[in-house]
């Protein structure tokens, strides 16, 4: 059986031996594509749980629209343009703001080119910058005692607007909604604990999983308690083209498109794996090690314990950034998973970028290796990475079956974490009493709670 996964801008080859008869994890049902422009005024006229944004709208005085930044992938030229041609003539002053979260603030021409010089000349550009303090306003504490500062140009506003798309995400459940305020526009202390041990050990913080997860409930918590009148979120394919778009309020409409993603981005199978070969799905997200994290997170749901990862990935950039790496220096001198979560539990030790290797941790806590096919990694940063360097995925395999024995049960993931596994016995949710989600098209699905 020959399987070819997505590895950068090409695909790698996997011959598997009939006598394993992997579980290859494919998508569900995918939303055909759509016509965009034509599925967002019909998103913005029909929005769930509020009224029209015409209506929200009147009388106000200053709009913000939050954006996504240029490390996402989000349609937001359609976005703006279609929020423009219904609240411009009602609303005098319209700010776009990027959601950065702590990557650097853009630069106007960058800012610029993410929604095109026609749109960016008839609205305020500003980008955020989670380490301003000027430009920052602190509103106390979240329940779990997390300290909350937001832009003041959104507090400003006095109608406040979201976009952004909805995917799996390894924290947080699924992007999109709340996340485009926290982390996406508060500051660098708020993002610091939302990020920390304190959430992040929990086992709910993961893919797909809302029901007890604290890293959601702190971005709703935030998101709600300083107030979006309007969100409009969009679903993508494999290709970044858009499946469908839903608009109206914060969690309604969210909850909407998480129904939607849920259906097509999760393949559920009866039981764990000994082995899970997996890319960590191309190019961009295969740009480099801390990207990579995510793909083996993803694996980690559906690999039994002491099982192996054989993972493939380009790293065309490397480690990635320099703070990554500390962390990932840090890991390796403490010499002990466990010990390391407890120093950086330590607000004086917390660097940023360690939330990404603390979810490594949870994978190594589980697995026997983790094998890694990337001609990316300098040989130099391979210790760094907690994985043993294999030529091809072919070799990968055969390593494993060395170790585990010929007759493995295998899970091959040629999409990497774009389609997100799960046990059947531990099914997927939104809610701990089930939610029932009915798309535009008709389609109904409901979760159950992942037990933990």
């Amino acid at each position: 059986m020959r399987i070819e996964l997505r590895y950068g801008e090409a695909a790698l080859p996997l011959e598997v031996p009939e006598r394993n008869r992997p579980w290859v994890v494919h998508s569900g049902v995918v939303p055909p594509g759509t016509e965009p422009r034509r599925e967002l005024d019909d998103a913005l006229s029909h929005p769930f749980g509020t009224p029209p944004l015409e209506q929200l709208a009147h009388g106000k005085r200053q709009a913000c629209i939050v954006i996504s930044d240029n490390t996402r992938s989000s349609p937001s030229p359609l976005f703006v343009e279609g929020i423009l041609e219904r609240i411009a003539k009602r609303v005098p002053r319209v700010q776009v703001l990027v959601a950065t979260g702590l990557h650097a603030p853009l630069e106007r021409s960058a800012m610029e080119t993410l929604i095109g010089p026609g749109l960016a000349a008839r609205c305020d550009l500003v980008s955020h910058d989670a380490r301003n303090v000027r430009d920052l306003v602190a509103l106390g504490a979240s329940p779990r005692g997390i300290p909350v500062y937001i832009n003041r140009h959104f507090l400003g506003a006095d109608l406040r607007i979201l976009t952004g798309v909805v995917e799996p995400h390894f924290m947080a459940g699924y992007s999109g909604g709340r996340k485009s305020v926290c982390p996406g526009i508060v500051g660098e202390k708020t993002i610091q604990f939302v990020h920390s041990p304190l959430l992040l050990e929990s086992p709910c913080a993961d893919y797909c999983v809302l029901a007890g997860n604290p890293v959601h409930e702190e971005a709703l918590w935030v998101a709600r308690a300083i107030g979006v009148d309007f969100i409009v979120n969009a679903t993508l394919d494999s290709e970044s083209k858009v499946t469908g778009i839903v608009a109206g309020d914060l969690e309604a409409a969210w909850l909407e498109c998480v129904g939607s993603v849920s259906l097509s981005a999760q393949a559920v199978t009866s039981g764990r794996y000994d082995v899970v070969v997996t890319s960590n799905g191309g190019y961009p997200l295969d740009r480099n090690y801390y990207q990579t994290v995510k793909g083996l997170v993803a694996a980690a749901r559906i690999v039994k314990p002491g099982g192996i990862i054989v993972m493939a990935s380009e790293c065309r950039d490397g480690l990635g950034s320099d703070s990554f790496r500390k962390a990932l220096q840090t890991l390796i001198k403490t010499q002990d998973l466990d010990e390391y979560v407890t120093y950086i539990s330590k607000e004086e030790n917390w660097i940023i970028d360690q939330w990404e290797v603390e979810m490594l941790v949870k994978v190594l806590r589980l697995v026997s290796a983790i094998l890694v096919c990337s001609r990316g990694i300098r040989t130099e940063d391979l210790p760094l990475t907690c994985a043993e360097p294999v030529s091809s995925l072919q070799e990968g395999l055969k390593e494993a079956q060395k170790r585990l024995g010929p007759h493995v049960t295998l899970a091959v993931m040629p999409e990497g974490p774009h389609v997100i596994p799960a046990v059947r016995a531990a099914a997927i949710m939104a809610d701990s009493a089930g939610v029932s989600f009915r798309s535009r098209r008709g389609v109904t699905s409901t979760y159950e709670a992942e037990p933990r």
